[in-house]
C-alpha cells in the first residue's frame, strides 16, 4: 500500500501506477450524480445528446451535497453505496468514464467491466461527510436543480481523501 497525491485529469500511464488499498489524495474537477441523474445522463446518451462534461477528464462522485450552512463552500458530502451504479456503469464507461468515487463494494460485473475498461474506483470513507467536506475548493449546482440533493454539482477538490477499490 502506497499513498499517492494525483490530480484529474489522470492518464492511462497515472491509473496503472495504482493498487488496491493504495491512499490517494484527489485534486481536480468532479461532478456529483446518483440514481436520478444516472438515469438521466444514460438516457441523454442512448439519445445521442452529449454529456456537458467530458467523463474522461473527470470524476463521477457518488454523492448529494447537503445544503452549505452560512459562510461554508458545500455541506456534508457523504458518499452513496456504489453498486447502486452499477446497471449504469458499462454505458458511462463505453462514454468515456475513467474515474468513479464512492463507498462499497461493486457487483463482481462491474468490477471487471472496471478493469476491462482501464478505469479506476475510489473508495470515500462513510460517516465523515463532514470532514470530507473541509477538501471541496468550490461547489455549484450543475445539472438539474430541480432534484436537490439528486442534482448534478460540480466540485472542486483538494487533497480529497480515498482509497484504490478496483483498478
Amino acid at each position: 500500500m502506497k499513498d499517492f497525491r494525483i490530480s484529474l485529469p489522470l492518464s492511462s500511464a497515472e491509473i496503472s501506477y495504482l493498487h488496491p488499498n493504495d491512499k490517494v489524495l484527489l485534486s481536480g474537477t468532479v461532478y456529483t450524480a446518483r440514481d436520478e441523474a444516472h438515469k438521466r445522463m444514460i438516457a441523454m446518451l442512448k439519445e445521442g445528446v452529449q454529456l456537458p462534461f467530458e467523463l474522461s477528464e473527470t470524476a463521477i462522485f457518488y454523492c448529494g451535497p447537503s445544503p452549505a450552512a452560512a459562510g461554508m463552500i458545500c455541506g456534508a458530502i457523504g458518499p452513496t453505496t456504489s453498486s447502486r451504479m452499477d446497471p449504469f456503469t458499462p454505458e458511462l464507461l463505453k462514454a468515456g468514464l475513467r474515474v468513479m468515487i464512492g463507498k462499497g463494494e461493486r457487483s463482481p460485473e462491474t468490477e471487471q467491466e472496471i478493469k476491462a475498461a482501464g478505469a479506476l474506483y475510489l473508495i470515500a470513507i462513510g460517516g465523515i461527510s463532514a470532514v470530507l467536506s473541509q477538501s471541496i475548493v468550490s461547489c455549484e449546482t450543475f445539472l438539474w436543480e430541480s432534484l436537490g440533493a439528486e442534482a448534478v454539482f460540480k466540485m472542486e477538490l483538494k487533497d480529497f481523501p480515498c482509497y484504490v477499490g478496483i483498478v
